[in-house]
């Protein structure tokens, strides 16, 4: 009896795995048939291109589609390369004294213009020309002395031992005499160039030892227009190509590039690039934020609105064109620049019949009816000009 019981146990045991698995099986098989069937369905589905084939067959006995259009011609584009920089002076030197003294005249301000050798500052000369007066009595007596032996040696009563001293004692006596001259002379400090006092660093009663600085002069003509091109630009560029740069002032100003760089800036991967601007009255301040503009080539392009591009179905930007045959066509563009009044484009035919409205409606291959603008039109309905 007790055996009969547990069997009867084990079968309905059994019996329920069965069910859960059937259970399970038929889950399977539906989510499948789910999944086979959306296959299908994609499968069936046709492609953009294949779309527009079927629609260039199913047209031929339907309307065409009304469209607006403009026939465009192409025009001389220059093509630039355009650097945000920035004005930068040429040059920028610290006047340091050479010598020690206390400074007795600094006869320029900040702001003050220079010209090359004008005093900067003048340190005092204290015993210097003394020091210059022993030097050149020493010269006289060592001059005496060797003269002196080279008579004694033509009478034979002088050996070239002690005429090879009198010379040598000449020759110190004459460097002597130089350093006391230079030494005087450095109690004068000149500007090196023609530029504007940008700093002063030393008054008058200061005393500066050697290297310490006394003024600050910067080189303001030429000015330099500095920026940074990337390496996708670099080689467009030219030394002697001419530039311009628009400053945040509104003024426009021109010249020659000067300068590109050959190692790219670790950080930005860019290259310096340094146009050289004439500044004679120094109108233009060092770093000001300027604009470059560098004209590299010309090429014949279109300008269009941006509302008429569209793209096809790899994700290539382009418009829509009729053809000959009065159908839409889809044309592939390269965009080259840009202004206010549209984009500057290539690729497309000398003479092209662009759609400017409607051109989101139809497909390639599509049947047309375009009525063609005039340019009064298209200015007035957002056209293309």
């Amino acid at each position: 009896m007790l055996l009969s019981v547990a069997s009867f146990g084990g079968i309905r045991m059994r019996r329920s795995y069965v069910i859960a698995l059937l259970i399970a099986v038929g889950t399977v098989l539906w989510l499948a048939s789910g999944f086979i069937g959306g296959l299908d369905a994609i499968a069936d589905h046709p492609t953009i291109e294949e779309a527009n084939s079927q629609v260039g067959r199913d047209d031929e006995d339907s309307e065409p589609t009304a469209v607006r259009a403009r026939v465009m011609r192409a025009e001389p584009f220059s093509e630039r390369v355009k650097i945000r920089g920035h004005t930068e002076n040429k040059r920028t030197v610290e006047l340091r004294a050479e010598t020690v003294g206390r400074v007795v005249e600094r006869p320029v301000e900040r702001g003050s213009r220079v010209d090359a050798g004008d005093l900067v500052c003048r340190l005092a000369t204290e015993d210097r020309q003394a020091r210059i007066r022993q030097a050149e009595e020493s010269v006289n007596q060592a001059r005496i002395e060797h003269e002196g032996s080279l008579r004694l040696k033509d009478g034979g009563f002088q050996s070239e031992t002690a005429i090879a001293q009198t010379r040598a004692r000449l020759a110190a006596a004459e460097a002597q005499l130089e350093a006391a001259a230079l030494d005087l002379e450095r109690t004068f400090i000149r500007a090196p160039f023609d530029g504007v006092v940008e700093l002063t660093l030393l008054e008058v009663g200061d005393y500066a030892q050697p290297a310490t600085p006394c003024a600050r002069i910067v080189d303001l003509d030429p000015m330099l227009l500095v920026g940074q091109v990337s390496e996708r630009e670099v080689s467009r560029l030219s030394i002697g190509r001419p530039a311009t740069g628009l400053l945040t002032s509104g003024e426009t100003v021109g010249g020659l590039i000067s300068f590109i760089g050959h190692q790219a800036d670790t950080a930005t991967r860019t290259y310096r690039v340094e146009v050289t601007v004439s500044n004679p009255d120094h109108r233009l301040l060092s770093g000001t934020t300027a604009e470059i503009d560098i004209v590299v080539g010309e090429v014949q392009a279109h300008r269009i609105s941006p509302a008429v591009l569209v793209l096809d179905d790899e994700g290539l930007l382009g418009v829509r064109l009729v053809d000959a045959d009065d159908r839409a066509r889809f044309q592939r563009i390269v965009i080259v620049g840009n202004d206010p009044d549209g984009v500057w484009v290539t690729g497309l035919p000398p003479v092209a019949t662009l759609i400017t409205v409607g051109h989101q409606l139809v497909v390639d291959g599509q049947r047309v009816e375009a009525q063609v603008q005039s340019d009064e039109e298209a200015n007035t309905r957002g056209g293309t000009r």
